[in-house]
């Protein structure tokens, strides 16, 4: 974050400590959110949280090589691609492969570790053809540290529990997305009582009810549906 210093790591068996819990974090995600070929995932990371200091205090930029490193060893082969947010003083936006956002709205910052991130600024370095984008909307998220990822992402988004839940000291919260369920009303009347019902989506077993529903029932009290 802006003002902060520049650290570098006196524990270097750290860096192949998070190097290790990155890729298995990303693997896990991958497999819980069925990630697959040309799908994105927003990582927003703090290496100041994962070497134990507040985040925006500690900036580390050796501690975001190696976590690029063993998400890329992941995302990387599987053709998803990672679009690493910046922090607040470059108003969260996102850096990203060109090819994965073609007709994204380019915006004009390189980000630097005291003012983008060192995450940030790892990935500008390592992707082939890097681009800033003010928003995206990610198929699912990687948050290390607590930097809030969650306005990067399409709706609906789902919480994941991870096993790997630690990347260093940072805590690790991790997200897939869903569609939305699209709710319509069913009305039931009997006997005069109007009875509204609610059904989200036509495969559940409530609509196998509601066709069967549709048509009026002359059984006892006169009783039909329709559709509002």
């Amino acid at each position: 974050m802006a003002g902060t210093t520049v650290h570098t790591l006196e524990n270097q068996q750290l860096l192949e400590q998070v190097e290790r819990e990155s890729a298995v974090a990303a693997r896990q995600l991958a497999e819980t959110a069925h990630l697959r070929k040309g799908q994105l995932v927003v990582i927003g990371c703090s290496t100041s949280e994962v070497v134990g200091h507040q985040v925006g205090s500690w900036s580390t930029p050796e501690v975001a090589d190696a976590i690029f490193r063993g998400l890329d060893s992941v995302f990387g082969p599987m053709g998803v691609y990672m679009a690493a947010q910046c922090c607040e003083h470059l108003n969260r936006a996102l850096i990203v492969e060109y090819e994965a956002v073609p007709g994204g709205e380019i915006v004009n910052v390189v980000p630097q570790p005291k003012a983008g991130s060192s995450f940030a600024t790892a990935a500008y370095k390592a992707f082939r053809h890097p681009v800033a984008l003010e928003e995206i909307r990610a198929d699912a998220g990687l948050d290390i540290g607590g930097t809030l990822i969650g306005m990067h992402l399409k709706k609906v988004a789902v919480p994941v529990r991870l096993e790997q839940d630690h990347i260093g000291q940072a805590i690790v919260l991790a997200a897939r997305v869903r569609p939305k369920f699209m709710q319509f009303r069913f009305e039931i009347v009997s006997n005069g009582v109007r009875c509204p019902l609610y059904f989200r989506g036509e495969q559940s077993a409530d609509w196998n009810l509601l066709q069967q529903k549709t048509a009026p029932v002359r059984t006892g009290p006169e009783l039909f549906a329709h559709i509002l």
